[in-house]
């Protein structure tokens, strides 16, 4: 009997120090993860004309802070709008400025204008045209025209390409070039710059507008203002030459705290401002 109750008391110190271990490298295990895990965490999402900017800038601020996580998602300026408005996110960002009945309904949002952008109307790069005059444009959009020898181009159908309704692109085009007339119901649509621009580079007949971060692989036209070609270069839409321009913003819930604000006031700095003109957008801060 005294045998067996010594081998049970070992047996017991045995599983008792082996517990004690397992608890030791558990809190090993999770003090190393606290060191490395961020620990900080925001989300931005919405415009994908503003999603370069905030993907690229995202990078460059993890880069220099480990404890941060910054967490960047597409889907078009009403759902950046929606998603800061009621909370979802941190951070929203939008290509054209709220409606009034956003306004309304989130009366909160603060905006952060932090680079300015152009629309651009871009081509398959087989195309023969150049520039288009804005009432061309809407007759493109509107089905007026349907063939491109309508406009001065090759006997070829027209492939009318669009963004979708979520899309602030769309928003500011419909303003600016259809005066808010009706969309060709043929026309294809797309919840992305790069969407379309994909679209465009692979079809001959086709014609979309685009941010300025989304030309490769298709041709940019020149708008043809009272008889000039005025191209979407930098310098003309800097100077407002190329009439096509707005601002782009990340907007908040009220005044940003904690990693929203820094991550705002990086891409405010000097370096986020240089992150935006290589990525052929147009700084706002010197």
């Amino acid at each position: 009997m005294a045998g067996k109750s010594l081998s049970n008391m070992a047996a017991v110190a045995v599983a008792g120090t082996l517990v004690a271990l397992l608890m030791i490298a558990g809190c090993l295990g999770s003090e190393g993860d606290s060191v490395t895990s961020p620990s900080q965490q925001i989300t931005v999402t919405g415009s994908t004309t503003v999603l370069p900017i905030a993907e690229r800038a995202k990078e460059a601020f993890e880069a220099n802070d480990a404890s941060a996580a910054i967490m960047v998602s597409g889907g078009g300026s009403s759902v950046g709008i929606k998603a800061v408005g009621e909370g979802t996110a941190d951070i929203g960002m939008a290509s054209r400025d709220l409606k009034p009945e956003e306004a309304a309904s989130y009366p909160g949002i603060v905006r952060h204008e932090i680079a300015r952008d152009a629309i651009l109307l871009v081509v398959n790069p087989e195309n023969s045209v150049d520039r288009l005059t804005p009432g061309q444009v809407r007759g493109i959009y509107n089905g007026t025209y349907t063939n491109w020898n309508q406009v001065g181009g090759p006997d070829q159908p027209i492939v009318v390409v669009g963004r979708d309704s979520a899309s602030g692109t769309r928003e500011f085009f419909s303003e600016f070039i259809m005066d808010k007339e009706d969309f060709i119901r043929t026309q294809e649509e797309f919840n992305s710059n790069g969407g379309i621009q994909q679209k465009v580079s692979r079809t001959p007949g086709a014609i979309g507008y685009v941010g300025l971060g989304y030309t490769e692989g298709v041709k940019a036209l020149a708008l043809d203002v009272d008889g000039t070609a005025v191209e979407p270069t930098l310098q003309n839409i800097t100077d407002g030459t190329y009439p096509i321009n707005r601002p782009l913003f990340m907007l908040t819930d009220g005044e940003p705290g904690g990693l929203a604000r820094q991550y705002l006031e990086f891409i405010m700095s000097a370096e986020g401002q240089e992150i935006v003109a290589s990525l052929d957008y147009i700084p706002v801060q010197g």
